[in-house]
């Protein structure tokens, strides 16, 4: 009996890696897939030989712009007919930084050494995700290997558009709430502190505002370490809970249920699911392994877990849009009726992607319609603040006189 080191995709689409004891590398893959897992690498361990484990500060940090660069490059020179031992020695050669040009060489080394490129690949997980080697691999078993790198290079390309326009459209409001932080803290620090001098000359009875905007005050100034001690140790909790499965749940339904907001997730991640999904099967790989797959580039979990439902349904046998109709949250009736269509034809793949260029046009105007609600309402939000303070400071000298003995 030998000892096979494996890597695979679990039923969430997660990569996952251990040890098993087989006669024959045919005899490992059969335990693999027995256990519910689609391998992606089967390597037999000799008796000298210990497990490579990499870790971070051995991977190093590439670029998603350079491990893009990497797969459009290779993709280009496969198509070009330059054999895939050279075209890595190319890439290599012209990696910019050391962390890439060690993992292109590792990748290049071990691919001359007579392993797949999906194995090589899967070595390096920061660089190259679970999505990335079940395509690759489905398009070395296929024969199609430069078509699927070029997938995976505009796969790559529009999920960096569309995080950089959402993060391009959130940033107006972030200044907006930093600007608000700012011109309060300056009120309550400066500002305000030289009218409490002044009514504290006069004496009296100040309003119930007044003493409120004066608590917040001192509280600021002369606890004001305290309360940003209490503010990290908040946000140390915050993360803590968001780091747990049920913590996240919860914020993510929380964040649903917002109007505007819980829209504009939902059609992010329908984009996200379809645009994988369709890229997966167009790359030749199975639907449930793509669905397993997509499901995990969601990126929402509590949608997700709405489609876990409807890959069972189509593990028994279930159509997919029959399967879909199920996840009322992610997919309306349009989408399940397109989908529906499509698979009647033989065009899943392709509508698939279709739909995601459609829903993400949609989803461009929901967000641009969301910033610009956004900016008035944060707008009315910080004018509100600083009025509210400025008009508790003015309220007692309205009654200037009463005060004055």
């Amino acid at each position: 009996m030998s000892t096979f080191t494996y890597t695979a995709i679990d039923a969430t689409g997660r990569q996952v890696s251990g040890n098993i004891s087989a006669a024959t590398r045919p005899a490992a893959l059969e335990q693999v897939v027995q256990k519910g897992l689609t391998p992606v690498s089967v390597d037999e361990q000799t008796a000298a030989e210990k497990p490579v484990v990499r870790t971070k500060a051995m991977q190093g940090r590439v670029s998603q712009a350079a491990v893009e660069a990497f797969i459009r490059g290779l993709s280009n020179l496969l198509t070009s007919g330059v054999p895939l031992s050279k075209a890595l020695s190319i890439l290599s050669r012209e990696a910019v930084g050391s962390a890439a040009k060690r993992q292109w060489t590792s990748v290049h080394d071990d691919v001359v050494g007579g392993m797949p490129l999906a194995e090589a690949m899967a070595r390096w997980p920061r660089s190259f995700t679970s999505v990335h080697i079940a395509m690759i691999h489905a398009g070395e078993t296929g024969g199609f290997l430069d078509t699927v790198l070029a997938q995976i290079a505009d796969l790559r390309a529009r999920e960096r558009d569309l995080k950089g326009r959402i993060k391009s459209a959130l940033v107006y409001p972030a200044v907006l709430a930093v600007l608000a932080t700012g011109v309060l803290i300056f009120l309550l620090t400066f500002f305000i502190p030289k009218f409490k001098g002044m009514f504290d000359e006069f004496g009296g009875s100040l309003p119930p505002l007044t003493r409120l905007v004066i608590g917040m005050s001192t509280a600021v100034t002369h606890y004001g370490l305290v309360l940003l001690v209490l503010a990290a140790i908040a946000g140390m909790l915050s993360r803590r809970v968001l780091s747990s499965s049920a913590g996240r749940r919860g914020v993510e339904r929380a964040t649903l249920r917002v109007p505007g907001v819980g829209q504009v997730m939902g059609r992010f991640a329908l984009v996200r699911f379809c645009r994988m999904l369709g890229t997966l099967l167009g790359a030749g790989v199975p639907l449930v392994t793509s669905l397993r797959v997509a499901r995990e580039a969601i990126g929402n979990q509590t949608l997700a877990d709405t489609v876990a439902g409807s890959i069972e349904q189509v593990q028994r046998g279930s159509a997919l849009a029959a399967s879909l109709a199920t996840c009322g949250k992610l997919f309306p009736p349009s989408a399940v009726e397109m989908i529906a269509v499509a698979e009647q034809s033989g065009r899943l793949d392709k509508e698939l992607v279709r739909l995601a260029a459609a829903y993400e046009d949609d989803l461009d105007r929901r967000l641009r319609m969301l910033v610009s609600l956004a900016e008035p309402a944060l707008l009315f939000i910080m004018a509100a603040i600083v009025g509210t303070v400025v008009i508790g400071m003015l309220l007692p000298i309205f009654t200037l006189q009463d005060y004055i003995k």
